[in-house]
């Protein structure tokens, strides 16, 4: 899938960001059991940018970051120890990402012939979107969309 599916603010190229330095006010992190596995999905099924892995000294992915529109979703490892849990560890969501795109239909249709668990095809919203649901390969919850012209 190529960027030009996610809005047009995604075509921008991403900054490198530092953690710490971070312009963005606001974050998302999901958790999942392989973080090198969740980023590859969310670059080829869902089309965002990748931002890469962190590996401890052994090996072990440890940090992942995804983006949209140049502004990041980190990717985090279970981690008891912080009260983590991988998403299909428990038995229903809280909540999810909403990430709009330029073309909703593509966007289905590229993350459908992926085999991505899709909850239904785009379908246009009473409070003025199209949209359609996703759940990732670990459980996360996603939907994409755009506006709809009112009319």
């Amino acid at each position: 899938m190529t960027r030009s599916h996610l809005s047009k603010t995604a075509g921008r190229t991403a900054r490198s960001v530092d953690a710490m330095s971070n312009p963005h006010p606001i974050t998302p992190v999901l958790v999942y059991e392989d973080i090198t596995a969740a980023h590859e999905f969310l670059v080829q099924t869902f089309g965002l940018q990748p931002g890469g892995v962190s590996r401890s000294a052994d090996g072990h992915a440890v940090h992942g970051e995804v983006r949209v529109a140049g502004a990041p979703i980190w990717l985090h490892r279970v981690a008891p120890e912080h009260g983590l849990a991988a998403a299909a560890s428990v038995p229903a969501q809280s909540g999810g990402l909403v990430v709009d795109v330029d073309d909703v239909d593509a966007h289905y249709a590229h993350s459908r012939n992926a085999g991505a668990q899709v909850q239904g095809p785009p379908a246009n919203q009473p409070y003025g979107r199209r949209e359609y649901g996703v759940v990732d390969l670990e459980g996360h919850h996603w939907w994409f969309g755009t506006p709809v012209a009112s009319e």
